[in-house]
This record gives structure tokens, sequence and C-alpha cells, in this order.
């Protein structure tokens, strides 16, 4: 399978269990670089708060050090689109891991030092997919 590309993020099925993809996540997201700074249940957190069933949904907050010291050296308030948001999810039996374009969001900073290191995180994003 390789990665779809969509209007802001990146797209990915897999024939693994949700579990199994958060973990493979992870690791391919280490092998990029990124370190996952936050998880957010959101299957978890809309039970909690509304009583709301929803499949397993999970966001991860990856960063790149390197790259968002880049980013953040050039335009300080680019922190607003920080960090790289990457979902799994499971709908209708399916696995599916999302990640965000880093190109797409930082796009509306227009400073190209920042597009740079948006595009050089891409770059490792849809590796990262690519790789599960």
């Amino acid at each position: 399978m390789t990665v779809e590309q969509r209007r802001y993020g990146m797209r990915r099925e897999l024939a693994i269990s949700y579990d199994q993809a958060v973990a493979k996540t992870k690791d391919a997201l280490k092998a990029q670089g990124f370190g996952v700074l936050t998880e957010i249940d959101m299957k978890a957190t809309l039970k909690a708060k509304l009583d709301a069933d929803l499949d397993p949904y999970i966001i991860l907050g990856a960063c790149n050090p390197p790259l968002a010291h880049r980013a953040i050296t050039a335009d300080p308030e680019v922190g607003l689109l920080l960090p790289c948001n990457v979902v799994v999810r499971s709908s209708g039996g399916k696995t599916i891991v999302e990640a965000m374009d880093p190109a797409a969001a930082m796009g509306i900073v227009g400073n190209p030092a920042v597009e740079a290191v948006a595009n050089e995180a891409k770059e490792r994003l849809e590796k990262a997919l690519a790789a599960l």
C-alpha cells in the first residue's frame, strides 16, 4: 500500500489491529526522528466527558526536535502549529493512520525558512507512514 495524499494530511490503511498500529506508528515515527510528546485517547475522553461511544482513536503529538528548533528560530509564532499530529483510528473494521501535512499547515506562515522545515517534516512523516 502507498501513502495517500489528502488535502491537509496523509493517510494509510493497515491490515493490522489498532493496538499493533499504534505501536508500529510510534516506532516508525521514532525511526524518522520524531518523539511522541502527547497521546490523546479520544475514545476514552469522549466517553468520560460526553458518554459518547467512538471507535478506538488516538492523537499522537509528534515532534522532531531539530526541525521544531529550526522552525521556531525562523518564526517563534510557528509553535502555534506544532507538534505534528498523527492519528491512529479504527473505522468500519479497518485501521487507519493519518498524519497532518506540515507543508499544508505551515504554508500559511509565508516564511521560506519555515516552509523548508515543513517540507522536510512532511518527507519524514511520509517515510514513517510508508514504513507501516
